[in-house]
Formats: structure tokens, sequence, C-alpha cells
């Protein structure tokens, strides 16, 4: 039995928010490879997985020395 936690699915204004990145910026960076891809929720539908995105925001926290 697989007791994991299931992931949570955060949509493109959330990871928005959480980011401060722009629509174009997160769809350019995810086609150079540099962010999280998206998830294909159905019928026009997309989200990301919130521990891929906490994950990423942590590590440019890094890289920027941000305090």
């Amino acid at each position: 039995m697989d007791n994991s936690k299931p992931q949570t699915i955060i949509r493109l204004v959330e990871v928005k928010r959480r980011t401060g990145l722009s629509t174009s910026t997160i769809y350019h960076w995810m086609k150079c490879g540099l962010f999280p891809t998206q998830v294909n929720l159905g019928n026009k539908l997309v989200g990301w997985k919130e521990a891929e995105i906490d994950k990423w925001v942590s590590s440019r926290s890094d890289v920027m020395d941000i305090r």
C-alpha cells in the first residue's frame, strides 16, 4: 500500500504569484529547459506540480542570494 502524499497541482495564476514571472517568461523558460514543465489536466487545462515549483523557487533563491 502506497502511503505517499498525493501531488498537488497548481494553476498558472498561482505559479506566477509564487515565482514573480510573467506568462511569457514561464513558457519561454519551459521551452529552454529552465523551468518545470506543465502537466496536462485535460481539455485545454494545465497545471504544475507544486513540489517542482517550490523546489525551483528554492533553487533560484539560492542562486540570487535572497535574504
